[in-house]
């Protein structure tokens, strides 16, 4: 079995990986800000709504293993389909303080003046993100 993180809240690794893969996702749109005429804020976004949980899902989906999902807000777990063992657990910490429940990015003006939009769908983003976060785990197992 693949060895895997425990839990999925975990802060550094989602900056990390943020930071990481940010170049990937945003694929070329601060070169062509930086190219417009006029200083100008745009938003960079798919304009596609995706949870923690359906990044979850798709993570362990690209490794071979269902996630199943049991109990309810903070008692929650992921349990491997197969195994019945937990894989993920909710944690609390990482709660915003505020919560929001919808959260849609338009990058509407990007495309109109810049003729930017995204090359990288959700699902490639998740598979470049753990076949690193794989890579770096067999090179260092207490990365």
């Amino acid at each position: 079995m693949i060895p895997f993180p425990r839990h999925v809240s975990h802060e550094p690794l989602l900056v990390t990986s943020v930071q990481r893969y940010g170049r990937t996702a945003l694929s070329g749109a601060m070169w062509m800000m930086l190219q417009h005429k006029v200083p100008e804020d745009f938003v960079i976004a798919t304009g596609k709504v995706h949870s923690v949980r359906d990044f979850v899902e798709k993570a362990f989906q690209h490794v071979g293993t269902t996630i199943v999902w049991e109990g309810e807000n903070e008692q929650e777990v992921g349990r491997n389909k197969e195994t019945g063992a937990i894989l993920v657990r909710v944690d609390p910490k990482f709660f915003r303080p505020t919560e929001v429940e919808y959260l849609q990015g338009d990058s509407s003006k990007a495309l109109e003046h810049l003729g930017w939009k995204t090359k990288v769908t959700f699902e490639e983003l998740v598979k470049e993100m753990v076949d690193a976060d794989m890579e770096l785990m067999k090179n260092n197992p207490n990365a």
